[in-house]
């Protein structure tokens, strides 16, 4: 019965775009990961991420010079990383933290399908990331959530004591 419950409730929480805001391409000459129809900035990386359930998931980094913080953001029910794109950079440079943005299962370019169990796994396989590949310590890190991101961001931040700071609307 519980399959069912939450097959119900995510038909009422999630609603991606439809279509996408923005495609996925590789750029030839240097074989980087583009968010097509942005133009490329030297500080913004864009990633795809595999999560503990078999999906993989598109995420967008920001670096800001010398900062002492990252941002992990996760975005409301209704939106994608294309949509979120300009709200990142500029909360970056206006925050001074590197940002971290992602796009649930099923949202954007991510594969799968959104729900409740997918968002915490995919909550995880940004957060790995800012650890393994960006060297980001848990203590240097903020988890913002925004509407539905509020459930992810609170299931993680349970389980990290460190935190530097959780916010959610």
């Amino acid at each position: 019965m519980g399959g069912v419950t939450s097959s119900m409730a995510a038909k009422f929480a999630f609603f991606p775009p439809s279509p996408p805001s923005y495609k996925l391409i590789t750029d030839g000459a240097t074989g980087l990961l583009l968010l097509d129809p942005f133009p490329h900035r030297e500080n913004v990386e864009v990633l795809k991420l595999p999560t503990r359930r078999g999906t993989e998931i598109v995420a967008v980094y920001v670096r800001y010079p010398m900062a002492t913080s990252t941002l992990l953001y996760s975005h409301g029910n209704a939106a994608d990383v294309g949509q979120m794109y300009e709200l990142f950079v500029e909360l970056s440079i206006h925050l001074r933290v590197n940002l971290m943005g992602y796009d649930y299962s099923g949202y954007g370019q991510s594969t799968g399908k959104p729900s409740e169990q997918n968002t915490y796994a995919d909550i995880e396989a940004a957060y790995k990331c800012l650890e393994e590949s960006y060297g980001a310590k848990q203590e240097e890190i903020i988890l913002y959530g925004q509407s539905v991101g509020s459930g992810p961001t609170l299931d993680l931040a349970a389980r990290l004591p460190r935190l530097r700071s959780v916010v959610f609307t």
